[in-house]
């Protein structure tokens, strides 16, 4: 049986941590569900496919695989000497101090509200979608929406292994879906046969690569969530490295594998067509193959396993924000009720309600200024979001870096993590920070001017927290 405990701390009180019986399977599940594959692929990849580098998209998922795995190598490389839960923002306050450590903190949580919002959106479009389609009545989007919002309330409240068991059972489902369809389209050799162009440099390095690679990133975000859930992993140290390394590997090999699937099956001379249409509003890539290559019942299933991929998403999300806040409630940034546990359920009950309820007014208040779903809800809100991650990433990476440079003892034998995989980790990612801002406006489906200041509010959150950093000490840290 799980339970919550408590550790003394003279001078600031109780500090309250969670535990649990959580293995590398368990959070991997809940990484890639957060990751939420088949929507990725549904969404993301005609975008990269039909307004990026046309049929070498794959490639795309491959390079934000490889920047990935090279950032959790020093990622990894630093769990040990984290004593906490907390993601980025713990490794960021024990390489570069309490400062830095609550502006990462900050960025995290607009970064999670953001995506967790969208998602919102995007579920009411789909359950509505998918309603319509089954000859349904056609309500407003927003329903779905909220009545999304209240089921993840009472899982989130209850203890995370049941989260889990959810998640596990909606990740099953829709990667399978997926498999059988990639597998009858090579089965069969698609349109011409796979498409092994796809992976030509001339057709990879197509001025729309940018774009690839900015919608393969989007599809990762969550992916360092293995890190918030130590406290409630069996042996953190071996089971954290494990899990972000798995689900890096495996949410890399399906999206990049997926996507040159649904460009085998449209053919090297019609994937960008294909993939267009879809933009436009005219077909569904995903469904549409599906359709072909596995037949209507198949699809109508797809269909399904589709909104139960945002439900998994945004429930992983949301376990994920309720995480930060009980751990910056317990540094005493927020106030301490956030960092209870209901003696019930061992869980951080008190903060997913206040979770819930900030979900709520944001999500009310996009409703009210009437934005579509889709471009408005969760194009905004992911653009925010990918903004903040990368951000994230790069600051930890600086993290490691100064945290080895001041601790030789512990970086000795073990240059290539501590030192050189961390800088290649940053050079990578200011390429795809670039890449990322440079087409911005194709995320967030707006102009330059409300773009460039949905840009700047994750720049803004970490200014803001380091401004007010300082408030709040670490744990010792201990030898690993």
């Amino acid at each position: 049986m799980t339970q919550a405990t408590t550790d003394a701390d003279a001078s600031t009180g109780p500090v309250r941590r969670l535990t649990g019986q959580l293995g590398v399977g368990a959070i991997v599940f809940m990484v890639i569900a957060a990751a939420a594959p088949l929507t990725v692929i549904g969404g993301n990849v005609p975008l990269a496919v039909g307004g990026g580098n046309g049929i070498g998209a794959p490639v795309g998922f491959l390079i934000a695989a490889t920047v990935l795995l090279v950032f959790a190598i020093g990622f990894v490389t630093m769990t040990p000497h984290v004593r906490e839960a907390g993601a980025f923002f713990s490794y960021v306050a024990t390489g570069l101090g309490s400062r830095a450590g609550l502006g990462a903190a900050f960025v995290a949580l607009v970064a999670y509200t953001a995506i967790q919002v969208g998602i919102y959106g995007y579920m009411g479009w789909a359950a509505n979608d998918l309603v319509t389609y089954f000859g349904g009545p056609e309500i407003p989007w927003w329903i779905y929406s909220f009545v999304t919002l209240a089921v993840v309330a009472v899982l989130g409240y209850r203890h995370i292994e049941l989260s889990a068991r959810v998640l596990g059972v909606a990740l099953v489902g829709e990667i399978t879906i997926m498999v059988v369809l990639d597998v009858a389209i090579f089965a069969t050799g698609g349109a011409e046969g796979p498409v092994w162009s796809s992976f030509s440099p001339s057709n990879v390095l197509q001025p729309g690569l940018g774009v690839a690679v900015l919608f393969a990133l989007t599809g990762f975000i969550g992916f360092e969530a293995t890190a918030v859930f130590r406290d409630e992993a069996r042996t953190p140290e071996r089971t954290i490295p494990r899990a972000t390394y798995l689900a890096v590997v495996i949410i890399g090999v399906f999206y990049a594998l997926s996507c040159w699937a649904l460009v085998t099956a449209a053919g090297a001379g019609g994937a960008v067509d294909v993939a267009q249409r879809t933009l436009d509003g005219e077909g569904n890539m995903m469904l549409d193959t599906a359709d072909a290559y596995l037949g209507a019942g198949l699809r109508d299933v797809m269909n399904v396993l589709l909104i139960t991929s945002l439900f998994a998403c945004v429930l992983s999300f949301h376990n994920v924000l309720a995480r930060y806040l009980f751990s910056l409630a317990n540094k005493h940034v927020l106030p301490a009720r956030l960092g209870s546990t209901n003696p019930r359920h061992h869980a951080p009950s008190f903060a997913s309600v206040v979770q819930t309820v900030s979900a709520v007014v944001v999500l009310l208040a996009l409703v009210l200024v009437g934005l579509d779903p889709l471009v408005g809800v969760f194009g905004s809100m992911a653009g925010v979001s990918t903004v903040g991650m990368v951000l994230l990433m790069i600051v930890t990476s600086v993290a490691v870096f100064v945290y080895f440079s001041r601790r030789p003892d512990a970086a000795r034998g073990r240059v290539l993590p501590t030192r050189v995989a961390p800088v290649v980790a940053v050079l990578g990612l200011l390429v795809c920070t670039w890449l990322v801002l440079s087409n911005f406006t194709l995320v967030t489906g707006g102009g330059a001017g409300v773009s460039t200041v949905l840009a700047l509010v994750p720049a803004a959150a970490f200014v803001l927290g380091c401004v007010l950093g300082g408030r709040y000490t670490l744990q010792e840290d201990e030898p690993a």
